[in-house]
């Protein structure tokens, strides 16, 4: 059976909107979790927008939050975000907590969003 639905979970990790400035999303709990990915849209970019995006952990969800080392960020997202684009980043560190961090380099603004998915949690189905 090809059921993903019942084994996956889902967290706002950035609501859709024109984002103007650099960007943090809220504090993901991975407690219980396996692993987790994220999923980056984009829509449309405003004056030449320079923006990226990469993942931030901290342990407690609330101070000491720092960039994921390299070794820990999996992502096919480029430097710069691309109009009407389609971007997966995924952790692989061992703090608890995680978060979508958008980078303004220059530009006006984008339009930009993300969900994140996480996987191999404990409980099944996944409410």
């Amino acid at each position: 059976m090809r059921d993903l639905f019942n084994n996956i979970g889902t967290n706002l990790a950035m609501a859709p909107a024109v984002q103007t400035a650099a960007a943090t999303g809220p504090a993901i709990d991975l407690q219980g979790a396996g692993r987790i990915a994220f999923a980056v849209s984009t829509g449309a970019i405003v004056g030449s927008g320079d923006f990226g995006v990469t993942l931030q952990d901290s342990d407690d969800g609330s101070t000491g939050w720092a960039d994921v080392a390299a070794a820990d960020l999996q992502t096919n997202a480029p430097a710069t975000l691309e109009e009407s684009g389609a971007y997966r980043l995924g952790y692989l560190g061992d703090k608890r907590f995680v978060r979508l961090s958008l980078t303004m380099a220059g530009g006006t603004s984008i339009a930009a969003g993300a969900v994140a998915v996480l996987g191999s949690t404990l409980d099944r189905p996944v409410g």
